[in-house]
């Protein structure tokens, strides 16, 4: 899939991450992640994150991803929405995959 925009999905309310994708001009994944409890989770969040990617075989991106404390199947449907719209390819989303 090819990332041809900036996608966003996600709040900035309690128990929700807010993700932004974005095209990297350089290979591989780049993930900015502030989180409020990321001492004691953000390795869990990262991995969400790079294993929603590695489903979706998505490659070469930045991740911005500001978190307040979401679960693992909020994070991996933000991850999913955002790359979607950054794909432009919203409404095509085959959930069976997931």
């Amino acid at each position: 899939m090819k990332i041809v925009k900036t996608g966003m999905a996600g709040t900035m309310e309690s128990s929700d991450i807010n993700i932004v994708i974005e095209k990297n001009h350089e290979p591989g994944i780049k993930i900015h992640l502030t989180s409020s409890v990321e001492k004691q989770f953000g390795d869990q969040i990262r991995e969400v994150i790079l294993d929603t990617l590695k489903q979706m075989n998505i490659d070469d991106i930045i991740v911005r991803a500001v978190d307040r404390g979401a679960l693992d199947c909020t994070i991996r449907a933000r991850v999913q929405s955002a790359v979607m719209r950054a794909a432009m390819k919203e409404n095509e989303i085959d959930w069976g995959l997931f």
